[in-house]
């Protein structure tokens, strides 16, 4: 690993892991997170859970699998300029979505309806106990037992009621501090792959037009650059070229900006990280843009009448699944039934959270489909 920066995470200055462990060899902590989470069987299923488009609505459309892969390589890439630590970043990077449910954001806002009074559900919280508690490999540990700084960064939003019951990675949500850098850079990649996948994905499927988008200036200005390098460039390269260099801005943008940031408040160590204010960030103006950018799809992608029915019945199909479960838990499989005794509603909450978009469809058809005789 090349020479890190004083306000890295790296081997030295790590809070380490809950069950002590030997160090690993030929490998770094942080790399030995990375592969547990490869590992996993939460990872693999993000294959089959979606992003915006229902798993079987097209092969071509981002899952959450590839969205993580997309995001631990913009992490790694802006972390590598910035001196920081590049296997942390990736693993925060593939494990940021291990806890959400299948349909995406539909399916989460559903089953936190669900479970609003069974203490809510959150993606966030959810991925934590996926590597903590509900990852089942390890013979000395339940979960995965990842370095402090690993399952920090995963946990991107809490409530001061949840962060009170998690100990020391929720301490930061009630000190009011801020977490590494390799966090704060991981969840910026998130929302740089997020916001530019869903513009091809919109293309691709023809709910959004190259006219419609020439109103937004982060694309705008980029699609003009790449009409008038390449006139006869076929649509497909052409928004191809035009996203790669809309992505290009704002990583450029974000590791300037957050050098200006290290920069003016001097920081030293990680210590002095978590105390000042977020560093990571882009500057006023990409920022704006980006704003408008993620406001654009919400109004015409998210909100489009065709993905709008998907939600629907991705909703109806998770609430159905809930209720089922409640009102009797030995519909649940057997592995569930012990934790269903003590906590009902969190055992179900697990179950639903853990299915892929299609294994959740296969079990509502299951339960309430009617037999023809």
């Amino acid at each position: 690993m090349a020479e890190l920066a004083p306000y890295a995470v790296s081997e030295h200055n790590t809070r380490g892991r809950n069950m002590r462990e030997e160090a690993p060899f030929g490998r770094s902590e942080f790399q030995r997170d990375r592969d547990r989470i490869v590992h996993s069987t939460a990872f693999r299923r993000l294959e089959y859970k979606t992003q915006v488009f229902v798993n079987h609505e097209g092969d071509l459309f981002r899952t959450r699998l590839t969205h993580s892969i997309e995001v631990a390589q913009i992490a790694r890439s802006i972390a590598r300029h910035l001196k920081l630590n590049e296997d942390l970043v990736e693993a925060i990077s593939l494990a940021h979505d291990l806890g959400h449910t299948p349909f995406g954001h539909a399916g989460q806002d559903a089953l936190n309806a669900c479970m609003k009074d069974y203490g809510g559900f959150e993606h966030n919280l959810q991925s934590l106990r996926v590597v903590d508690v509900l990852e089942e490999h390890y013979a000395a540990f339940d979960g995965l037992n990842l370095c402090f700084e690993t399952r920090e960064g995963i946990l991107k939003h809490c409530a001061l009621e949840s962060a009170a019951r998690l100990g020391a990675v929720g301490e930061r949500f009630i000190n009011r501090q801020r977490p590494s850098l390799e966090a704060q850079i991981a969840n910026l990649a998130d929302e740089i792959a997020y916001n530019n996948h869903d513009v091809d994905d919109g293309l691709r499927s023809g709910l959004l037009t190259l006219e419609q988008l020439a109103d937004v200036n982060l694309f705008a200005g980029h699609l003009d650059a790449v009409r008038l390098a390449y006139p006869r460039l076929d649509d497909r390269r052409l928004i191809h070229e035009t996203k790669r260099r809309m992505i290009n801005t704002l990583v450029t943008d974000l590791i300037r900006e957050t050098e200006k940031n290290i920069q003016a408040h001097a920081v030293c160590d990680i210590a002095e990280v978590r105390a000042a204010p977020l560093l990571a960030a882009f500057s006023a103006e990409v920022y704006g843009q980006n704003r408008e950018l993620k406001a654009f799809l919400h109004t015409n992608l998210y909100r489009h009448y065709r993905v709008m029915r998907m939600s629907a019945k991705a909703r109806r199909i998770i609430s159905d699944l809930f209720h089922a479960f409640m009102e009797e838990s030995r519909l649940l499989p057997p592995q569930f039934h012990r934790q269903a005794d003590a906590d009902c509603a969190r055992a179900v909450s697990d179950y639903i959270a853990g299915m892929t978009d299609r294994y959740a469809i296969r079990e509502h058809r299951r339960i309430f489909a009617v037999e023809e005789t």
